[in-house]
């Protein structure tokens, strides 16, 4: 057995743990916000969060000037804000929708990823990509069944999650032509904590002593989580883990069920089934291509 096939399968085992954490921590947010304002959650929660990258900044680039020098500072800023909004659409999604449904239809961001990577990045996108995502929307209808009267509009803020994660996504590649993967993060995570403590310092609410363990296992979770994501691309490549992405819609949907007594309806398995063999499809034909 390879070295490179030892380390796919370390990657791999890393990524569902990386998933189960970060499903966790949706959980969490769920729980949180349901409670208090989804803008001090997120608050509290990016302060640990920078807290954090400004550590690995100095660790890993020697000084935090050095990890932040970047010549395109407002694509970086834009990324780390567009990220924390998408963070609070989704945790509203949460507690508007539950996890199982709202991760069912995040799980269509790989797919926008994939239709906007043409005009927005300028790379080609096959007719076996066009037609994988236009299946992988059918799934999104199946989801969210249009025209019926169980379709809830809660699910429009789902979707509007995934467009943004999406739009983050492909600024995050665009920054990567220019800028190192370090000087990205810790754009991701300062600019995000400055953004969020300038709008949720004024939905500041007293917290709860028991809620602020929770908040404290939140903190815990994110900053492992991203860790453990950052260790699962320095020991496999990155096409022979990301299928294994889509097991947090395995945990959240399991935890959204156990935790927090949600039922699975068969139009969103059927539909979450249709979304996820569409989005595995893109990325195998984008590691072909590649």
């Amino acid at each position: 057995m390879t070295a490179g096939t030892d380390n796919n399968r370390l990657g791999i085992m890393l990524m569902i743990l990386t998933t189960f954490v970060f499903a966790m921590q949706d959980g969490i947010s769920r729980h949180l916000a349901a409670e208090y304002n989804v803008f001090m959650v997120v608050m509290i929660r990016y302060w640990f969060f920078a807290a954090f990258v400004l550590t690995l900044a100095r660790q890993r680039s020697g000084s935090i000037v050095t990890a932040a020098r970047t010549t395109q500072p407002l694509l970086q800023i834009g990324r780390g804000v567009l990220l924390a909004l998408e963070i609070c659409v989704a945790i509203q999604a949460f507690v508007y929708l539950g996890l199982v449904e709202s991760h069912a239809i995040f799980a269509c961001y790989p797919l926008m990823i994939a239709a906007l990577s043409g005009p927005i990045l300028g790379e080609r996108v096959g007719w076996r990509r066009w037609a994988a995502i236009g299946v992988g929307f059918v799934g999104i209808l199946v989801i969210l069944q249009p025209g019926r009267a169980v379709f809830s509009p809660y699910a429009l803020v789902a979707l509007a999650s995934a467009l943004l994660f999406a739009l983050y996504g492909l600024m995050t590649r665009y920054a990567a032509r220019r800028d190192t993967s370090a000087t990205s993060f810790f754009w991701t995570g300062v600019s995000g904590a400055v953004v969020m403590t300038i709008v949720g310092a004024s939905h500041w609410q007293p917290m709860a002593s028991g809620d602020w363990a929770w908040m404290g296992l939140l903190c815990l979770t994110g900053a492992s989580g991203h860790w453990l994501l950052i260790r699962v691309y320095e020991v496999a490549e990155a096409s022979a883990v990301q299928p294994f992405a889509y097991f947090q819609l395995v945990f959240a949907s399991a935890l959204g069920v156990l935790a927090f007594g949600e039922t699975i309806r068969p139009n969103v398995l059927v539909g979450g089934m249709i979304v996820i063999s569409a989005g595995l499809f893109t990325l195998w034909r984008q590691r072909r291509a590649s």
